[in-house]
This record gives C-alpha cells, sequence and structure tokens, in this order.
C-alpha cells in the first residue's frame, strides 16, 4: 500500500460485523427458536407485503445482530455445512458446557464439544429449524 492508502484505510477500516441474515423456512418456528431459546432481542419485526416476506431484525448482547427473513419458495439449503457460500453462524460464549447442557434441556442436538487445535479454545455445533450450522465458541 501507498503512503496515502494507509491513511485512507485507517480512517475507514471494518470495525466489526453488523449483522448476518438469514432466510428460513417457517418464520414462526424460526422466530421462536431465535428469540425465545436463544434469547436474542427484537430490535424491529416488519411485514413486506410486496414480497409476502417478514424481516425480523435481532440483536446480541454486544450489539451484533441477525436479520431473519421469510421468503416464499426460497431454495433450500444444497448440502450440509461444506456447501459454498457461508459456512457457519458462531456465537461467542463464556461457558460452553452450561449452554450445551442448556440447549440440551430444549431438545436441541449439538455436536461433542472440541478443541480448537490452534486456539485451544472449545467449540461446538447445532442447527437451527432449517439445519443453519450454528457453532458455539468459548471466549473465556
Amino acid at each position: 500500500m501507498r503512503n496515502n492508502e494507509t491513511s485512507i484505510f485507517a480512517d475507514n477500516q471494518l470495525l466489526g460485523i453488523h449483522h448476518a441474515a438469514i432466510i428460513c423456512s417457517d418464520y414462526a418456528v424460526s422466530k421462536a427458536f431465535y428469540t425465545q431459546i436463544l434469547g436474542l432481542e427484537v430490535i424491529a419485526e416488519n411485514y413486506r407485503a410486496e414480497r409476502d416476506s417478514y424481516k425480523l431484525d435481532l440483536r446480541l448482547p454486544d450489539g451484533s445482530q441477525i436479520e431473519l427473513f421469510s421468503m416464499p419458495k426460497a431454495p433450500a439449503r444444497p448440502s450440509y455445512p461444506e456447501a459454498q457460500g457461508l459456512r457457519h453462524l458462531a456465537f461467542k460464549v463464556k461457558d460452553i458446557h452450561a449452554f450445551v447442557d442448556y440447549l440440551t434441556q430444549q431438545n436441541i442436538a449439538v455436536e461433542p464439544v472440541r478443541t480448537d487445535p490452534y486456539t485451544n479454545k472449545l467449540f461446538t455445533f447445532f442447527a437451527d429449524p432449517d439445519d443453519l450450522p450454528l457453532e458455539l465458541y468459548e471466549i473465556e
């Protein structure tokens, strides 16, 4: 990079992930999963009549967001989890075993907890109602 590009980048750098967008097959089921089971806060819910679609804005405690969309006749995910595109969505947790226990109590299947060989952090996977792979990643 040239010097002027460096200063422009320093003033305009990426600051974090604002949101991830998810298209679900059953809006009511996915809304309940993300709000009641995972505990995400509803920021706004809008019905878009021209698309016959809902858009639900959800917030995590750190301020990051998920946009949950219903889209009539959206195609299914081509494979699990190694389709091209977004591989999975990872959530930070302080106590992975406590969260796994909670999900299990909610009758949600969770893979065995593993250790990331590069960071030595614990992680595991589970799925949302549409089999979107979701990860728990322990940060402490």
